[in-house]
């Protein structure tokens, strides 16, 4: 199995959402004895931002003639070859950090990730599994008074199904700016999830 393992938190060793996104890869490999890691952390490597210059890279078709393009293609063929991906994602702001944005425009490309049948986007990644760390400072859940802000999960899960993934779990703690003790409960639990985890 060849497992693709992203981070996108800037807070390095503090951060729940890269202890959580490890735990998770430890636990699929545990499951896949002699699965392959690729590791990418897009806060100390960003990929470009899309821009004019370097949308040519959504074409597959198109030469990949300088270091912005052949970045944004390189992101697409690890995504391409992995059988799961591990996705660590804070919420920053009600939704997901820029690097991971800018990773995920990096994703949708037509003729690679999805395509259109009968006038009708279809994705074209239902045989990978993606399972998301997600970290919260607040709770929002629905039926919660912050649900409304709630960007973030919503995003990753309208994203990946648009691209056809079937198989999206997500790994949740959250809470963890309402104190110290709620912190290690969500910790906790995000922990237990992991170790629910089965294999595909």
């Amino acid at each position: 199995m060849n497992i693709l393992h992203i981070d996108s938190s800037i807070l390095g060793d503090q951060s729940v959402s890269r202890k959580l996104s490890a735990a998770i890869v430890s636990k699929l490999r545990a499951l896949a004895p002699g699965a392959d890691v690729v590791y990418r952390d897009l806060n100390s490597e960003p990929l470009p931002a899309l821009t004019t210059a370097n949308a040519a890279a959504l074409d597959p078709a198109a030469p990949a003639d300088n270091d912005e393009v052949r970045a944004l293609n390189a992101a697409l063929a690890q995504v391409l070859a992995a059988d799961a991906i591990v996705v660590g994602a804070p919420m920053y702001n009600f939704s997901v950090p820029a690097p991971l944005k800018a990773w995920l425009d990096a994703l949708a490309v037509p003729g690679k990730t999805f395509g259109y049948e009968n006038g009708a986007p279809k994705g074209l990644l239902g045989a990978k599994r993606v399972i998301v760390a997600s970290s919260r400072g607040g709770v929002y859940a629905p039926q919660t008074p912050m649900a409304a802000l709630e960007h973030h999960e919503n995003y990753l899960r309208a994203f990946f199904g648009f691209l056809g993934v079937t198989q999206l779990e997500f790994v949740r703690a959250e809470g963890l700016k309402m104190g110290p003790e709620q912190a290690e409960r969500a910790v906790a639990g995000a922990l237990e999830q992991v170790e629910q985890l089965r294999a595909a």
